[in-house]
């Protein structure tokens, strides 16, 4: 699976780029092949709203573009702010229970050398999945890669904030023995997820 990232910072009308998702973006995503899902975040007191979208192939996805800059330009204006776009492949995917609206949202950024990106996931699957899933309140993980610059996210779907607050602090225990593999954490937010539409 392969996803790309629109993330909207110093966002003005969260909710109204919401229902501008809702109305039109999402019937305009379900028109393109290979299209899988949809979900969106939003950070309101950091004036963020994040939107991911889900691909069968990368090929599909990147044909997808034309079609969804104007309305990207459009979500723009009734959203403000400035938009960045970012492309990742979905190495790990995992949910306990499917996401759902309301649902706490901890994104994590990372960067490592992109040879050495397989070792990572192996470790994350074998080291940190399993602590991952025996937290109170896990309901999902997302692992996402750009194998050409090593830079990628992590994001993990909590039942509730004090969850999420309580899985950030693990996560920051883990800063060392990720250094140590050569993955560098960078920037970390806490956000609610506020759409979704997954095929």
């Amino acid at each position: 699976m392969f996803t790309r990232t629109v993330t909207f910072t110093g966002a003005t009308d969260i909710d109204g780029g919401v229902r501008y998702l809702q109305d039109t973006v999402a019937p305009l995503l379900g028109e393109q092949k290979g299209f899988r899902g949809v979900t969106a975040s939003a950070d309101r007191a950091g004036a963020v709203l994040g939107v991911l979208s889900l691909w069968e192939t990368e090929a599909e996805r990147d044909a997808s573009e034309s079609a969804l800059a104007s309305a990207r330009q459009e979500g723009q204006r009734v959203i403000g702010g400035e938009v960045t776009v970012e492309q990742f492949e979905e190495l790990l995917v995992e949910m306990a229970e499917p996401p759902t609206v309301g649902s706490s949202l901890l994104l994590r950024r990372i960067s490592m050398d992109p040879a050495k990106v397989e070792e990572n996931l192996d470790f994350f699957r074998r080291e940190v999945l399993p602590r991952m899933k025996a937290s109170p309140g896990f309901r999902g993980v997302r692992n996402m890669i750009n194998r050409q610059t090593g830079g990628g996210m992590v994001g993990t779907v909590w039942a509730d904030r004090a969850a999420m607050d309580a899985a950030a602090e693990a996560t920051e225990a883990r800063r060392q023995q990720a250094a140590e593999r050569g993955v560098t954490f960078g920037e970390q937010t806490r956000r609610e997820i506020v759409f979704i539409d997954l095929r």
